[in-house]
Order: C-alpha cells, then structure tokens, then sequence
C-alpha cells in the first residue's frame, strides 16, 4: 500500500501537533543545526526527580514489581492519593480515583467517556492550547470564555464570560489555576462566583486541573472544591507528579471524582493502556509520601526565578509583565511591539510574527499568546537557570531595541 492511500480519520483534519512542541522542535532542529538557541518554550521542570523517588524506582525493579498493575492503579498508590485529596474537598474511596500515563490523559479519558459529537466544553481564556484539540478529537466543540484583564495581575478568572458561554450543548467546565500560561491564581471570591454560575446551570460539570497547585507564591485560594463542596458530586479533580516533583518522563497522573465517572473512565482505560507503568507507579507513591522538602526547594528557586524574569522583560522596550501567582510561566504583553518593523524592513504584525522574530534573531524560543487564545502576548518558561533567563533577556532586549531604533528612524 502506497502513503498516498492512506484515508485519516476526518476527525483529525483539524488538529494539530501541539503547537508547543512544534515550536520546541523547531528550537532543538535550529540547536542541531548549529545555532545559539535558548528554549523558553516547554513546561518542564529543568531539576532532576529527587533521589528519593528514583530509589523508590530502583528498589520496586530489583523487587520484580515489573507486571501489570490494577487497571486503576496500585491500591498503595490509590490509597496514597486518597488521602492527598481530602485535603482538597473530596473524601474518597479508592474506586472514585485512577491513575494515568500522565494528567493529559486522565484529561483525555474523562472527555472520551462523556461527551458525544457536538458536546461543548468551556475552557476560560488564555486556555492550555492542548484543550482545545483534545476536545475536538473526542467530538466536542470547545467554546472560549474570555478571561477580565487587568494591567496589574493579568488575565482574571471572570465568572460572566463563563456564564455567557453556556448553552443547552455545554457538557463541561475546564479551570485551570494556576493558570497555564499566565500564571494567575484564581482568588476565593472570583472561585464563589463560578460556583454560583455552576449552580445555577447543574447540567455542566467541572474538570479541575490542578497540576500547579503545588506552585503557588503566595497566599493560597483555599481549593474550591474546599470552600464548595456541594460541587464535588459533578467534579474531577485533575494532578499529577510531573511539575512539583519534576517528573515529567514518568508520566504519572491521577483523577478524583464520582465513582460512575471514574468508572466510565476506567472502561476507556482498559482499552488504551490498561494501565500506567508500575515501575512510574512506585515513583509516584514515593513522591507523594515522602518528604516535601525537594517540592519546596523547588518552588523557592522558582520563586526567585519568576521575580527575576519579570523584572528583566519589564525593562524590555515594548513589553510589560504582571507578576504571575503560581506556575512557572511568565505573559508579557507585545502589544507595544505590533506594527514595528525590523531592519530587514519586516512588519511585525501579531505576536506570532515577534516570537518567531526573537527565534531568528536573538535565538530565544518562546510560545505566542495567540495559540492560548489570546492575541499580543508571549509565554516564556522560568524553568530555567537564572544565567540562562540573564541571557535571554538580555538577547530579547537587544532585538526589540533594534526594532524600536527602526520604528523611531522611520517615523
């Protein structure tokens, strides 16, 4: 058979590759090719998995523990989780929780056990651009709900988009907070006024994404399903491993919800990968019952990291940055820089065309806002080493300089 045979599903013609990792490949091909590249692009963390954990690892290979687990994951691990999530607002049992290859798929899983074609999901702008697709692979329309923004804390949870959104079709909510790729941390109030919106439309459910609540900088929301917990009949909650303890290559996450729910998810599961790696599986229970001590050095060097960051882009002619709560990703607005021209006499019309003129000619990979559902902003990473962030900076200041040289000169 020939590739040009080859019929794809209709399902697929409109989606992509994730944008992100398209614009991390293409960082990496340029890097090969011989270019100065500094990546800003990728949320990972750039510290290893802490010793403990690949101990734990190492130690449940020489034990054997190399089979099949439970299609939900080991009890140990379930139980683990179980009792993480109390603090959360959900008491469960181990039948309400599974665990994944990651917080993507348990994502994946939930949409592909409940929505029929047509469902419509409502993911709050700026949105993690991989909802978007995920919805349309498993039928569904996802519907953006535009976020307030405010020039000093950035793109704010705002519960009357959300409700505007809802229709007959809405089948689910998707919170994230903090936010990827703001990182602004709802706030009790803005979290008790979607509360009311959900109660007030009970047909929609909500789908908590929670893998940076371990990120946090200051003050703490307390988590909503805490402060609201007649929501936790209709809710999943939604973590993993990967951010707080830097393992993304395990691919470890984890869902907790109603138990038809988790069992529905469970029939999807056992028709994929049946079951997460159970040597990723020991890692995982380490992670969560061991010492955090590595989770808050982490999030201290993250701290210092993201202050540094901002203040450097804020110095930056043509950007402006709030300083995001949680997360580990910095959204300066461009909006100072559209309609510059380079010195190659190139407009630079949306902020697709600055980050891919800050690749070319600072070589420094960076994500444009427009792919997270708002226009004129850019998503850099702080998952990086201060010197590295230095540099970077450093490299972004020159290039718009040079563009604001050229917009001054010709004006």
């Amino acid at each position: 058979m020939s590739p040009s045979s080859l019929r794809v599903a209709t399902r697929l013609k409109s989606i992509k590759v994730s944008p992100i990792l398209t614009l991390s490949q293409r960082a990496r091909d340029l890097r090969a090719a011989g270019r100065d590249i500094i990546d800003l692009t990728v949320g990972e963390p750039d510290f290893d998995t802490p010793e403990e954990i690949k101990a734990a690892a190492k130690a449940a290979i020489d034990r054997g523990q190399t089979k099949y687990t439970a299609l939900n994951g080991a009890p140990e691990l379930l139980a683990a989780i179980a009792d993480r999530m109390i603090d959360r607002g959900m008491n469960l049992a181990d039948q309400s929780i599974i665990a994944c290859a990651g917080a993507k798929q348990v994502i994946s899983h939930a949409l592909e056990a409940t929505l029929e074609d047509g469902d419509e999901v409502i993911l709050p702008a700026p949105y993690w651009t991989s909802y978007l697709d995920m919805v349309r692979l498993k039928g569904g329309e996802p519907v953006a709900a535009s976020g307030r923004h405010d020039p000093r804390s950035g793109w704010r949870l705002d519960a009357r988009s959300i409700e505007a959104a809802i229709t007959p079709r809405t089948r689910w909510l998707i919170l994230n907070t903090p936010n990827n790729p703001t990182g602004v941390a709802a706030t009790d109030e803005e979290l008790a006024d979607v509360a009311d919106v959900l109660r007030r439309h009970p047909q929609v459910w909500l789908m908590c994404d929670d893998i940076y609540e371990d990120l946090v900088y200051g003050r703490r929301a307390r988590p909503l399903l805490v402060s609201h917990p007649d929501l936790a009949e209709r809710a999943l909650a939604v973590n993993g491993a990967s951010k707080a303890y830097a393992m993304t290559g395990w691919r470890i996450g984890w869902g907790a919800g109603p138990s038809d729910l988790i069992a529905a998810m469970s029939v999807v599961q056992s028709q994929t990968t049946s079951a997460p790696s159970s040597i990723s599986q020991a890692a995982a229970l380490a992670a969560l019952t061991g010492s955090r001590a590595s989770v808050e050095s982490m999030r201290s060097a993250f701290r210092s990291r993201r202050d540094l960051l901002v203040s450097l882009l804020n110095e930056v002619s043509g950007m402006s940055c709030p300083l995001p709560d949680g997360a580990f990703y910095a959204f300066p607005s461009v909006r100072g820089l559209i309609g510059a021209r380079t010195m190659k006499g190139e407009m630079l019309a949306s902020d697709i065309d600055i980050s891919t003129y800050l690749l070319e000619s600072a070589g420094v990979a960076t994500v444009p806002g427009t792919v997270f559902g708002v226009s004129g902003y850019l998503r850099l990473s702080f998952a990086a080493k201060a010197e590295t962030l230095v540099e970077a900076c450093a490299r972004i200041g020159a290039a718009c300089v040079a563009v604001t040289s050229v917009t001054a000169t010709q004006a």
